[in-house]
């Protein structure tokens, strides 16, 4: 059993273990008997399978702010609302995809490169260029060589929008800028902030 595999396991013993436990003490009320009792909000659950991203943090832009906008093939336009430095020495690009089409966006293959495999159809392919430092970085990895990105993007219906992230090797200090390239859009200017 892979360490991924254990922690899913771990994580949903937790959770039925809270939910028993919230249960319980539901059940040992006060006396407020004339209160009116409040309902139960359903939490969303984290990492459902058959979901379109990976859970992180970053996944979902915190502002609105807009970095760049460019457009792909079929349709799609990329926008970056953050390049966000982070502690630990890590860069993390987020924004949205959508399809602007009339048809579903089949064509999401291209978006993982060549070299990750592991993370299925993702956006694993994207690549930032320091031009000034002269290098290139490709998205970081875990233990099990599956990317630091979105994944599960294999079909983008029409007027969809979806949330994406990628971390990568922070730049210098230095760097301001980097160019964003992601495959079968063009490539956008973007500056880093933090």
């Amino acid at each position: 059993m892979s360490m991924r595999q254990m922690v899913k396991v771990q994580g949903g013993a937790a959770v039925a273990v809270a939910a028993v436990l919230a249960l319980t003490l539901a059940g040992c009320g006060g006396g407020d008997g004339n209160k009116p009792k409040a309902e139960a909000k359903p939490q969303p659950s984290q990492s459902q399978a058959g979901s379109t991203q990976s859970s992180a943090p970053a996944a979902t832009p915190t502002s609105t702010e807009v970095l760049a906008t460019v457009s792909g093939e079929g349709g799609m336009v990329l926008t970056i609302n953050s390049a966000a430095r982070e502690a630990g020495g890590f860069l993390t690009v987020s924004g949205q995809l959508k399809n602007t089409g009339t048809a579903p966006f089949v064509n999401t293959a291209p978006w993982r490169g060549n070299e990750l495999n592991a993370s299925g159809v993702s956006v694993a392919g994207v690549t930032l260029v320091d031009k000034a430092g002269k290098k290139r970085y490709y998205v970081l990895r875990d233990t099990e060589g599956r990317c630091l990105c979105t994944t599960g993007l294999a079909i983008i219906e029409a007027g969809q929008v979806v949330p994406f992230f990628a971390q990568f090797p922070a730049p210098p200090t230095g760097t301001t800028e980097v160019d964003f390239s992601l495959p079968t859009f063009a490539t956008a200017t973007v500056k880093i902030s933090g």
